[in-house]
């Protein structure tokens, strides 16, 4: 893993016994003591998803046979190419130092530094040079080899790159003034070829930097990523590495320490980063946020959402945000003032905004005005589903190219197939249906079918069965071969429905009668209670697009997801809040698709102010 974020290159087959059941390691008394930051007995996640499984903590210094082995394989894994190594140009490190207020003017020779993963060195050896100018400020005179040693603690996994790096550190330190075997010692000292997330480290820290890993947890041995799970509680539902890579870093850090991190914002708002969200809205302050979506933060073009993060070790307050900033040395210059500034006036690019990390839930962070219209909705109205209604999405098979085709040639009973509904077909605005169907073998009661019964189907299926049976689900259970990812419920499609597109620019939400099924690239939306013709007025709002805007990760070219976790944030008043008058209003802004009628019509609804859903509005543009 290197500081970079690049993917290790694990794409080479796995050695067999990589694959078996891990064992854990022994727990001794004689190895409590290095159970810090998390401490024998405490209940941690054990296995992926929401259930909270308890487990002894594990001390960091004991590993099996097989982690160990799990550890070596990633050790030497390819080169910077191979791993897909993302270098961090300088003016940003840079930048990210000055923010965490690691500056050569103040005095840091006392300090000590950690650098989770440190690549080819891209924080170090700036970090190395202020360390060096900070003594000759302070002290008038060079350090010693042996005033220098506590200072930097960073670690390295991949053995290529930690022996590349070892020798551009020592030859800085020479340059620094210290002797060759002064700068080979120190060297040796605080440079460790191991991984962070096992290694056993005692200090605390007042400052952690750097940009930790991003590689997918279907990259790492599985012997290795139920390790981290043992340990780790933010290592939860699909989170890449980086996220415990955060968490151990955090509990590292000591009284008022800062952590300065570049890499992936995604974790402050999707499902899998709840459980970070929550620890340190508990205990940090989340200090300064700034968006570098649409800035070149690394040296090679790369398809990322990066951010520069700034959390310290000191009680909650308010955040400074700042969006876009011109990637160079002046522009970083002046940003650094602005956000250093208590006096400087809110921007649309710099703003200090309250109460933006709050739980688990996903992090605001528009602007202070929008986050405050948020707030004060949330706290007057249910979220979606407490009134009435309910979120799914459409069906996986896992092998559409199989289960999928044109509905007049999809040669089955004709209860074995169901008319289907698609992105494409809803591209209008309206359901444009272009004849697709889907194969259904599930019976209402929720069971697969007899094929038997179905001859058929039992062709049909027969004849494509190695394409079906060729998937995950099918080899898990070879007996239900030709069941769907998602199981299929017949009654859904003569329900009326809205449905969602996942990744749109707009509010694209469609009226489908009950003629439909929907495609996994489809939300839908149901409800025992609305009007289906209201909610849809209320879903293509402005308001509601900026509920969407400030919940969700937003993609590039201004896109925005438009999934079931942020459509069941959004709020709604009780139906039988809402009168006739307002009811047949709303209907009649949905049947037009009179965007500016059905702003106008929630207005009144949530009893908000023009201005206030401008100024929701403006949020939700890029």
């Amino acid at each position: 893993m290197n500081a970079d974020g690049g993917e290790l290159d694990v794409k080479r087959p796995l050695p067999a016994h990589l694959n078996l059941d891990d064992f854990l390691p022994n727990v001794t008394a004689s190895n409590h003591s290095t159970l810090e930051p998390i401490k024998l007995g405490d209940t941690v996640q054990a296995m992926q998803g929401e259930l909270q499984i308890p487990f002894p903590s594990l001390p960091f210094a004991g590993r099996s046979q097989k982690v160990k082995e799990a550890i070596d394989y990633l050790a030497s894994g390819g080169g910077v190419e191979a791993r897909g190594a993302i270098f961090t140009k300088p003016e940003v490190v840079e930048f990210i130092l000055d923010l965490s207020n690691c500056v050569a003017t103040r005095d840091l020779t006392r300090l000590k530094f950690l650098e989770p993963s440190f690549g080819g060195g891209d924080f170090l050896l700036p970090l190395i040079k202020r360390i060096f100018a900070s003594w000759r400020e302070e002290k008038g005179r060079n350090p010693t080899r042996k005033e220098l040693e506590t200072s930097i603690t960073a670690f390295e996994l991949h053995k290529p790159t930690f022996e590349h790096t070892r020798r551009v550190i020592i030859s800085l330190l020479a340059q620094e003034g210290l002797t060759d075997t002064d700068a080979e010692m120190l060297a040796s000292h605080w440079l460790h070829h191991d991984d962070f997330l096992l290694a056993p480290i005692e200090d605390s820290f007042d400052f952690v930097l750097g940009n930790p890993p991003y590689v997918r947890q279907e990259l790492i041995p599985p012997t290795l990523l139920r390790e981290y799970r043992l340990r780790f509680k933010t290592l939860y539902d699909r989170a890449d590495i980086y996220i415990p890579f955060i968490e151990r870093s955090l509990s590292l850090l000591g009284p008022s320490g800062t952590l300065g991190f570049i890499c992936a914002d995604r974790w402050m708002k999707n499902k899998y980063g709840g459980p970070l969200r929550k620890m340190i809205s508990d205990s940090f302050h989340f200090k300064v946020y700034v968006d570098m979506v649409n800035t070149q933060a690394f040296q090679t073009e790369v398809v990322a959402y990066p951010a520069i993060t700034i959390i310290s070790n000191d009680p909650p307050s308010t955040t400074k945000i700042a969006k876009n900033p011109t990637v160079s040395k002046d522009g970083f210059a002046k940003l650094m003032k602005q956000l250093a500034s208590d006096e400087c006036p809110s921007s649309d690019h710099v703003y200090t905004a309250k109460d933006v990390a709050v739980s688990s839930q996903p992090w605001l962070l528009g602007g202070a005005t929008q986050i405050g219209i948020i707030r004060k909705l949330e706290a007057e109205f249910p979220i979606l589903e407490n009134s009435g209604c309910k979120v799914g999405i459409g069906v996986a098979t896992g092998a559409d190219r199989a289960f999928i085709a044109d509905f007049d040639k999809l040669d089955v009973e004709s209860d074995r197939k169901l008319r289907l509904v698609r992105t494409k077909d809803i591209s209008g605005g309206e359901v444009n249906w272009l004849g697709k169907g889907v194969i259904n073998p599930f019976c209402d009661s929720g069971g697969l079918v007899d094929l038997e019964s179905h001859p058929k189907l039992k062709k049909y299926l027969e004849d494509r069965k190695e394409i079906i049976s060729s998937r995950h689900c099918a080899q898990k259970n070879p007996k239900n071969w030709y069941r769907t990812i998602d199981r299929i419920t017949p009654s859904l499609l003569a329900t009326p429905k809205l449905l969602i597109p996942d990744i749109k620019g707009q509010s694209h939400i469609v009226y489908d009668s009950g003629l439909f099924y929907p495609h996994h690239n489809l939300y839908y939306i149901v409800s025992s209670h609305w009007d289906l013709r209201c909610l849809q007025a209320i879903l293509m709002s402005s308001l509601s697009r900026a509920f969407i805007s400030i919940y969700s990760t937003k993609m590039r070219g201004g896109f925005m997801r438009f999934q079931a976790q942020y459509l069941r944030r959004i709020r709604v008043p009780a139906w039988d809040q809402v009168s006739g008058v307002m009811r047949a209003e709303l209907c009649e802004a949905a049947a037009n698709r009179d965007i500016d009628a059905c702003n106008e019509a929630v207005c009144k609804l949530y009893d908000l102010d023009i201005d206030e859903l401008i100024s929701l509005h403006e949020s939700t543009i890029i």
